[in-house]
């Protein structure tokens, strides 16, 4: 090939995707970035996330009152999930299932007791956040009427659901919700504009799967809760602390685990 055939070497890296490092140090010093963001900043962002998580409940809701009765409603159906995510991460809002994997990273990264114990920091405050905004748009959809009566059946069988499995059997489908999650946030980096359908396809394949969340599942836990119809021992002991637990296990655990496993060598060489 003659000289003047030759790709040139910014052409060539134009083509490049990111590799695995690459996308390991983005999340990173994104995750390091959050780690420095002062409280209250986390706790306002928190609740924005906690409040417009509930357009994915709200999303499916109305699909699920308006669709006919048939065999593929229940798919269709599930794109509603996606709203809510679609605003909170593109909207770069606080949600504690993103946390499992970005602000790990860092600690995986260069561990230190100061490290951890900001991260155990944020994490609690982003749940503690997510979860008033969750609570706020509860109370507002079961006490006004910001919501049209025609969609209350939907939003408590949604909730009747979400909240109803045994125990151990939620912490089990949190854990594909969580890897799921951690994966959106790993793909982030190197979706050259195509981030919008990466959110669609997997939020809706959480709910598809017919998995759970903690936070999208604590607004339709708080729906019951503040009407009375889910005792406050179930919505703690089988709802919220298995799905927690399940869901930082397949976030951090197994995603954040593995990310980081495969760059590990490469990075200690580099640094």
């Amino acid at each position: 090939m003659s000289k003047a055939q030759k790709p040139s070497e910014a052409k060539v890296e134009e083509q490049e995707t990111l590799t695995s490092k690459e996308i390991f140090e983005i999340i990173r010093r994104d995750g390091v970035e959050e780690l420095e963001r002062p409280n209250g900043s986390l706790l306002w962002s928190g609740i924005a996330a906690g409040v417009l998580i509930s357009l994915s409940v709200l999303g499916e809701a109305i699909f699920r009152t308006y669709l006919p009765d048939a065999e593929w409603s229940y798919l269709v159906e599930n794109l509603g999930y996606s709203f809510g995510f679609l605003v909170v991460i593109l909207g770069r809002m606080q949600l504690f299932t993103e946390n499992t994997i970005t602000t790990v990273l860092p600690v995986m990264h260069q561990p230190s007791a100061q490290l951890l114990k900001r991260s155990a920091a944020l994490w609690g405050i982003v749940l503690l956040a997510n979860v008033i905004g969750a609570f706020a748009v509860a109370i507002a959809w079961a006490y006004t009427s910001m919501i049209p009566p025609a969609l209350i059946p939907a939003i408590t069988s949604l909730s009747e659901h979400a909240t109803g499995f045994p125990p151990f059997e939620a912490f089990q489908r949190a854990i594909p919700a969580g890897v799921l999650v951690a994966a959106i946030v790993w793909m982030m980096p190197d979706t050259e504009g195509f981030g919008f359908f990466i959110i669609v396809a997997f939020t809706w394949l959480i709910a598809a799967g017919d998995f759970t969340h903690i936070i999208a599942g604590s607004v339709e836990m708080a729906f019951l809760l503040v009407q009375g119809l889910l005792p406050l021992s179930d919505a703690l002991f089988s709802f919220f602390l298995p799905v927690l637990a399940g869901n930082v296990l397949g976030g951090t655990a197994i995603f954040a685990l593995l990310a980081f496993g495969q760059v590990r060598r490469e990075l200690k060489v580099d640094d």
